[in-house]
């Protein structure tokens, strides 16, 4: 069912003017103003000139000179292997294995690729005319899929390597790539506005090469892979439910809530400086018996220390403490055609961009 192919990247060359930690940003969509200027100011070639430009026609020009300059290189076709170590929001170290190769944008009609969260106009306004001024994809979007990895990674030193994060170029492994993934269905983990855009991209250009997008495509069987909670802080709107009894503090409810099966969604509210359990409907997951409490006015953190402290200083008047969404979980419901609130899952850690960008005509 997928379209999965080794494909011609771009990567920084020996022109680049610094090491690659200095090139490379989190994604777009993580960034604020101030931390564009302090990546910006790492490198007059850092990435994030082109993922958050001054203007569309800047990053346009910006990229053909970094071409033409040998500031970015064009690698031979190849998919490649990736490697993140992290420590995640539990303190816990771990190490995520994905494969990059090109992925042919289709239709969730088509259901090749699933989406699981709910997307916004805005943000794909942005990115859709960045991509019609530079003709390049240049991040990534995460993906999972059943079964196994699917490919071993080389025994050899890697390619690159930058902030954990380590790949490997695989020159040879394109048709069996494009075998092990014939049947497979994809789930949008990161990049719900970006797979979009390319897809109005495509559609737009009706041609081959415009149909085209790079991922990370990761096991859901990958010992690596983490689902984080997302927590609620409201702060106006909200009307929650009462709590079944008060718990002793936060951590005594949190450890109530974890006790609990995933059978029937449930959270922890906390308010007025006191927490207590909330339970909703079986077979409901925990961000839909959230949503129910309102949609405006809302902030998230992954940190329940952060949300609980947001209401004390009078920020919010109600958190909203979740468990992580189940990834079977996610999968089920995309599979029948639904879709979740924002922020249902938080992947962590997040791709890094400027490691191989994507031409695409």
């Amino acid at each position: 069912m997928a379209d999965l192919q080794p494909f011609r990247a771009l990567r920084y060359g020996e022109a680049a003017e610094g090491p690659l930690d200095r090139l490379v940003a989190p994604p777009y969509d993580v960034i604020d103003a101030a931390e564009r200027e302090r990546l910006a100011a790492r490198s007059p070639h850092n990435v994030v000139r082109l993922t958050l430009p001054e203007s569309e026609a800047d990053a346009a020009r910006l990229l053909d000179d970094w071409r033409r300059q040998k500031v970015l290189v064009e690698e031979p076709p190849a998919v490649w292997a990736l490697q993140q170590d992290y420590r995640g929001p539990d303190g816990v170290a771990r190490t995520r294995t994905g494969l990059v190769a090109s992925l042919r944008v289709e239709p969730y009609d088509r259901r090749v690729v699933l989406p699981h969260e709910r997307t916004h106009a805005g943000p794909k306004e942005g990115r859709l005319r960045l991509l019609r001024a530079t003709g390049v994809q240049l991040e990534p979007i995460f993906l999972l899929y059943d079964g196994p990895q699917a490919l071993v990674v080389p025994d050899r030193p890697p390619d690159l390597a930058v902030e954990g994060a380590r790949l490997w170029r695989i020159g040879d492994a394109g048709d069996a790539v494009a075998e092990f993934f014939a049947d497979k269905q994809l789930l949008i983990a990161d990049g719900h506005h970006r797979y979009e855009t390319a897809l109005a991209y495509a559609a737009e250009r009706g041609t081959p090469e415009a149909a085209r997008m790079p991922v990370v495509l990761v096991s859901t069987a990958d010992p690596g892979l983490e689902i984080f909670p997302t927590h609620r802080v409201f702060s106006n709107g909200a009307k929650p439910p009462a709590p079944e009894e008060p718990a002793p503090d936060v951590e005594a409810a949190l450890a109530e809530l974890d006790r609990l099966s995933y059978d029937r969604s449930a959270a922890v509210l906390y308010r007025n400086r006191e927490a207590g359990l909330v339970t909703g409907e079986a077979g409901e997951l925990d961000v839909q018996l959230v949503e129910r409490i309102g949609n405006e006015g809302i902030a998230y953190t992954p940190d329940w220390k952060d949300a609980v402290s947001r209401v004390d200083r009078g920020e919010g008047t109600l958190a909203a403490l979740l468990r992580p969404t189940r990834i079977e979980d996610v999968f089920a419901v995309a599979r029948r055609g639904d879709v979740l609130p924002q922020k249902t899952t938080y992947f962590y850690p997040k791709l890094l961009s400027g490691l191989l960008l994507h031409p695409v005509g």
